[in-house]
């Protein structure tokens, strides 16, 4: 799995139907109508996301690894 940036990971989730429901600090908290789950995205520059937060982020969004 390549690395990401937060910012990449924020625009690919929008493009998969998510939305920015708030930011509180360096983090941007994402929902979709008709799911639970909210996922909280940190984005610190340009910096890459670690590995097991990036496949947990993408496992909640319902994001294949193709799509990235």
């Amino acid at each position: 799995m390549k690395q990401i940036s937060g910012k990449e990971l924020a625009r690919i989730v929008e493009r998969n139907g998510w939305r920015l429901l708030r930011v509180t600090g360096s983090h941007h908290i994402y929902g979709k109508s008709g799911s639970p789950v909210r996922l909280c995205v940190p984005i610190h520059g340009n910096r890459p996301i670690k590995t097991g937060l990036l496949r947990h982020l993408i496992k909640q969004a319902g994001i294949s690894d193709s799509d990235i």
